[in-house]
């Protein structure tokens, strides 16, 4: 009886791939039927959707739905799908133009009562849009300051499905977010001034600064090589623009970016207790991949303390801007 299209993004490590959204009504027996390879809470997605639109005060179809995520191969995952299935039942409905909708691109996870909520990878999944050539992006509010960093995007945020509907319906204006203006660079943190004396350690981590290079501490207990090591970020130049973007990225997926600083401009710093696992330290885990230590030190320093405890001596190693080895 109708067809509706609309966009969202699957991530796939801290890589983002356009997926359309295709809501198509027949009639039959009332249901929703999700296809495309989605998981659990995916698939969990046809009861909060129901949920969501009936609360926002939409009626829903009583009509046989099927939404299909294409790609069909690419593996879906999470709640972020939820506001584009959304937006594509209500159009595949007549409540919405399809038009309005078609190369939207809709990131969010719906509460029962029609609440957007912020999910992570927003940043990774709005570049591939970018990449794409959408210019369109819908967020919650949660996540407006991290997807505006991504320029020449109207990016909106929404705090409910019914603002949306207004908004897409011209009942309510559109308020697009903006750019924040750029931080003051974070210059808290250990510093290397705090250290008195230990000259050759100094002289060392400002080599290994310069040139990116690794280095290697070794000394007895008490000797500093964690206090030096815990201050050569501080010596780091700031992350450029390109960096910058891609240290946010994996932090994003990670789901540990700083509250109040979309922007990650200072060199991360990591260290993996010596017992981590080694999917802590390089990622992994079910169903959606984890950026491990390895990763979320990208452009900046993994400390691996103690990374030779079964040596006769004490060892500690830090391995600057991310070449691991």
């Amino acid at each position: 009886m109708a067809l509706a299209r609309t966009r969202s993004v699957a991530l796939v490590g801290v890589v983002g791939h356009v997926v359309e959204v295709e809501v198509d009504l027949t009639s039959g027996l009332p249901g929703l039927t999700l296809v495309g390879l989605p998981d659990a809470s995916l698939n969990e997605a046809r009861d909060r959707v129901r949920a969501a639109v009936l609360n926002t005060g939409e009626p829903w179809p009583k009509h046989r739905l099927t939404v299909n995520l294409s790609p069909a191969s690419l593996p879906k995952r999470g709640s972020g799908f939820d506001l584009a299935v959304a937006v594509g039942v209500l159009a595949a409905s007549g409540r919405l133009r399809p038009g309005w909708v078609a190369d939207l691109v809709l990131l969010g996870e719906l509460g029962l009562d029609g609440r957007v909520r912020p999910v992570r990878g927003v940043l990774p999944a709005v570049l591939a849009a970018a990449a794409a050539g959408l210019s369109r992006v819908v967020v919650a509010e949660g996540n407006a300051a991290e997807a505006a960093l991504v320029p020449d995007l109207s990016v909106l945020a929404v705090g409910s499905l019914g603002e949306l509907v207004a908004v897409l319906r011209g009942e309510r204006e559109a308020v697009l977010t903006e750019p924040a203006p750029p931080a003051a660079l974070d210059r808290t943190g250990p510093d290397l001034g705090d250290v008195a004396g230990q000259q050759a350690a100094r002289h060392a981590l400002e080599i290994a600064a310069a040139g990116g290079h690794h280095l290697l501490l070794h000394g007895p207990p008490g000797a500093g090589k964690t206090m030096l090591a815990e201050r050569l970020p501080g010596i780091l130049p700031p992350l450029t623009r390109e960096q910058a973007l891609e240290v946010t990225a994996v932090h994003s997926v990670a789901g540990t970016l700083p509250v109040g600083r979309p922007l990650l401009e200072r060199p991360p710093f990591r260290a993996p207790h010596h017992t981590a696992s080694a999917a802590s330290v390089v990622g992994g885990g079910s169903g959606i991949a984890r950026p491990g230590a390895a990763s979320l030190a990208h452009h900046g320093v993994l400390f691996l303390d103690e990374a030779c405890e079964s040596c006769s001596h004490p060892l500690k190693w830090a391995g600057h801007r991310d070449r691991v080895g």
